[in-house]
Formats: structure tokens, sequence, C-alpha cells
């Protein structure tokens, strides 16, 4: 069926208003043009078009900073919401406009570069460290330091802080030149790589600038910070004094730090309007308000620049421990090398591809020192870790067409018995892509060292993966696309119930509705074979119909065996 023709209004003069075309087109539901960076592409959009809006991605990567940050979660909305209705008040022009957009989404993208290296400094007081820095972070020098103070071992007897403070603060000098220099610039090459314009990327060189010139990196001062950043400045901090005490409140801090960190023509105007401009719905997300205050012409990203823009979010995911890096981008070449020879059609291999680039995401809600950790992990540790997966899922959900994928991003812990983790998920419920991104994930960690272990060598992993297969934890037939896909003779893998090779095979086929006859013709074989080998494969899995056995196939991943010989 075509789609229906109609025409995506943009409105650009009101960048509070929405393309009320745009969604449906990008939806797959209207025929009209839209610009894709920056260049207007006519043609009918269908079902299977691959274009999303890059919005959706930046947002979700906002939600990502906050949990790698430590900030309240959609912290990053509501100071972007509060940006571009700041902006409005500003009168500034339409590119400006777009700018402070995606430099408030992504203010933090650089957060976890090097957040190693903070966890070494801070030990244990890396976590809660925010809680005390955030809201003294644009404030004055003494104000800065006090928090840093407030924030060493908070809690501990005098003694004990004193002496925590006296071995901290000398390594938080050295180090943080370097920290904040790595964030600055780890902000700007991700930023590029998710599509946006050259204009916003180089904005985060200013991330640590403040008005008095008294920045942390660089020697900006005044005006020679780009507006956006002096705009996102000042909302960012209006939502961490917002939530600690209201409105008022913030209009005050705001009020106070005029001159210092931030442009005094800005808090004038801030101040002016803060309860409007910091007016919200606390029960309801931000997520749809933030969406439609994108300035027009929105970017949208499609074809490759969807993968490079995924592939950004899970370098953002590997970057906070060195134990990590190239995780995500390794385990999503595996797979999808693996999706061939495991017989996944191309639009599941699309879905598998992506979220293996994006399914280690919520591990930055997971303290540094827990991932660096070189010993075993108390009860408390080991929880943190089995919710990674539920992080990356509340993330993913957000935005419709990250949503697709974030049943099998979220699933690569899972086991076909229900002992992964973090739904308990059993065999039935886990979908192809899910069971191959699980068996990838599992071979490549396999591979790598961690703080507690040696890495594996390849055949030593492929072994022990193809144990995992037999003892019934993974998808058997996954294994061996993996390990085959990852240059290793493949082991000898059990099937379930003590199935023979051409058994599976059989099961596999009649699930997918085939008659014995058609087995038979498909398989080469004579039908009174095809015929034993289903009662033979009935005997040994307990029953005696084709949707008992169809059932069988599903939940111990036969079905579509023949796609995968």
């Amino acid at each position: 069926m075509r789609a229906k023709k109609s025409t995506a209004v943009v409105v650009v003069g009101d960048f509070g208003a929405r393309e009320v075309g745009e969604r449906q087109l990008l939806a797959g539901t209207t025929e009209a043009s839209v610009l894709v960076y920056g260049r207007r592409v006519p043609g009918e959009v269908s079902p299977g078009d691959d274009r999303i809006c890059a919005a959706d991605v930046m947002a979700t990567l906002s939600l990502a900073t906050d949990l790698g940050h430590g900030s309240d979660f959609e912290h990053g909305l509501r100071s972007t919401l509060f940006a571009m209705r700041l902006a409005q008040r500003l009168d500034v022009d339409q590119q400006t406009a777009s700018e402070t957009y995606y430099a408030s989404l992504l203010l933090y993208i650089g957060c976890t570069a090097d957040a190693h290296r903070g966890a070494e400094v801070f030990g244990g007081s890396f976590e809660t460290l925010g809680t005390y820095t955030a809201p003294v972070e644009y404030g004055s020098p003494r104000e800065s330091f006090g928090g840093l103070l407030a924030g060493i071992a908070p809690g501990r007897a005098p003694a004990v802080r004193a002496a925590a403070i006296a071995r901290t603060l000398p390594k938080a000098a050295r180090a943080k030149p370097h920290v904040f220099a790595a964030t600055c610039e780890v902000a700007c090459m991700l930023s590029d790589r998710l599509g946006l314009p050259s204009t916003v990327s180089v904005l985060f060189a200013h991330l640590f600038a403040r008005w008095d010139g008294k920045g942390e990196v660089g020697d900006a001062k005044g005006e020679e910070i780009p507006l956006p950043i002096r705009i996102a400045h000042v909302a960012h901090d209006a939502d961490i004094q917002r939530e600690l005490g209201g409105a008022e409140h913030a209009a005050d801090v705001i009020r106070a730090r005029a001159g210092g960190a931030f442009d005094p023509a800005i808090v004038a105007r801030f101040v002016e309007d803060a309860p409007e401009i910091l007016a919200l719905d606390d029960d309801t997300s931000a997520w749809n308000a933030v969406l439609a205050s994108e300035p027009g012409p929105r970017l949208t990203l499609e074809g490759e620049a969807i993968d490079r823009a995924l592939a950004a979010m899970g370098d953002f995911a590997d970057l906070p421990s060195p134990y990590l890096v190239g995780n995500s981008a390794a385990v999503a070449r595996l797979a999808s090398e693996a999706a061939r020879r495991y017989g996944l059609e191309a639009t599941e291999a699309i879905t598998l591809r992506r979220a293996a680039l994006v399914h280690d995401l919520g591990r930055v809600a997971v303290p540094v020192r827990i991932w660096q950790k070189p010993g075993p992990l108390t009860p408390g540790e080991w929880e943190k870790v089995r919710l990674h997966p539920y992080h990356s899922e509340r993330v993913l959900c957000h935005a419709p067409v990250l949503a697709a994928i974030a049943p099998v991003a979220s699933a690569h812990h899972e086991r076909l018995d229900g002992s992964g983790y973090h739904r308990g998920a059993v065999s039935s419920s886990l979908t192809r892509p899910a069971r191959l991104l699980a068996a990838a994930d599992a071979y490549h960690a396999m591979t790598q060292p961690r703080p507690h272990r040696e890495a594996m060598a390849p055949v030593q992993a492929a072994t022990t993966l193809g144990a995992e297969a037999n003892a019934g934890l993974l998808d058997a037939d996954a294994v061996a696309a993996v390990i085959e896909a990852a240059g290793q003779p493949a082991p000898r893998l059990e099937r379930p119930a003590g199935l023979t090779e051409r058994e599976a095979e059989v099961v596999g086929l009649l699930a997918r509705g085939l008659q014995t006859k058609q087995v038979a013709r498909q398989l080469g074989i004579s039908v009174k074979t095809a015929d034993r080998h289903v009662q033979n494969a009935y005997g040994k899995i307990g029953v005696s119909t084709r949707a008992g056995a169809t059932l069988f196939a599903m939940e111990h991943g036969l079905a579509g065996w023949e796609d995968r010989r």
C-alpha cells in the first residue's frame, strides 16, 4: 500500500511549535520533503524507510547522561525546556535557538570521559560527590571548593574526614585539568558523530567557561563564550536550584551569580520571568514538551547516520572504564556477522545490530568503582550490576524508534532457563535477535580482560560458550553462529532432549508449518524416513501433537532451524 500523501508544514518562526506533519512523515504515513542535515529531501516515505528524528536520539542520550553524571533523571530534558523558554525571551535568531537546544540536551555528554580517574581520586565519595558539588558548580570559587570539601567522606568521623581530605585534595588538584579537558574534547567528538552540525560540536569546548573568565578550561570570558552555552549554563543551574528550593530560590541564586559564572543580561531576563520559565507539571515527564520545543528545521538522521549516532551512544557507555572500551562496537560487529549464519531476516539483523550498539547504555548508572573492582562484588554491588540492562531499557523506551530495539538490547544477560537478568526471562519470551545478542555479548566478554580475571583465549571462550549452550543457558544455534563468526571451530553442541541433528532440524521444520511430505522434500529424504524422524522426535520430547512440538521448538530455539544450517 502506498503512503497517504500530505505535506509536512515547517514552522520556523515560533520554535516552541511543532511541525504538524513531520512526526507522521517519519512514521511512514505521509509524503513530504524533510530536512536531512540541512538538505531538503523530497520523496515518498514508506514504513520501511530508514529515517528518524535526531531529537529522539539526542533526548535519549540526555537521559543517559543524567545517569552517568549522577543528575536527577530528566534534568537534561527540563534544562533544555528552560533554555528554550529563555532563548525565546531573549529573541535569539533561529540558528542560535537550534544550537541552544542541542547544547542543552547534551551538556553532560562528556561526563564519562576519564570517569575512572575520578573514581580513583575520590574513592567511595565519588558516587555521591555530585550531591554536594552540583548546587555550587556555578558559584564562586570559594563556594565550589566548599562543595568539594563537603563531598569528601561525608558523614564520617571528623578525624577520618580530615585524613580523607588530606589524601584526596592533592590528587584532585593534579587530575582536575586533565579530567576537564577530556570532558570537553570527548563532548566535541561525540556530538559530531551524532550528526550535529559543526557549529554545535565546537560549543562544547566552552563547557567550563565563566563570564568572569575564571573557568577551568580555556580563557574565554564574557561575550567570547558562545551565546548558546551562556543560556544553557543558566538553564541547567536553574533546574538544580529549582529542585532544591523552588522557582523563587532559583531566581535568587541565579541573580547572585550574575557577573560571575553567568552573563548579567541573560540573568536579568531569566529573573524577570523565572516563575513562567520554570513552570512544570512535576507529575508529568518533560519528554514530549522537550521534543515539541525543538527549533525548525529539525534535524533528521537516516541510513548509516543512524548507526553512527547509535555507535557514539555505545562509546559513551563504554568510556567510564578502560576494561570496557570498544565493547559495544565489538559486540555489534560479532552479532552482525553471526546474524547471517543464524538465518535472521534483514529487518531482524538491523534490529540486532542497532540493539547491540546501545545494549550497555545502562552501564553508566553503575558506579565506576564497581566495574573497576578487582575482587568479588558484594551483594549490593552485584545488584547494581544486575540492573544495568533495566537502565538501558528505561532510557531507550522513551523514543518510539529506539523503543523498538529496547527489548533486544535489554535482554543481553537473559538466559533460556530464566537464570539471567534483569527480568529472569525464559526461553519462550526471548526472540531470536535477543538470543543471538546474548551469545555474542557473552563470547566477547570472555575474550576481554576484566579487573578480576584475565581474558580467555578465543578457543577457550568458544568451548565455554558451547558448554553454556549444552547446559541450556544459551541458544545452541546462536552459539554456533557466534563461534563460527569469531573464526573458531564450533564445539560439539548437544540438542535438547537428546535429539539428533536431523531430528532437531525436523522439529524446526514442523514448527514452521511444513507437513511430513514437505519436510521430506525439503531435506531430500523419503517420506518414510521423515516420518520416522518425526516419531522419534515426538517420543524424545514427550509430545504427541504438532502444536506441542512447535511450542518445544520455540522454547529451545529450534524454530527456524532450517535457516541456520
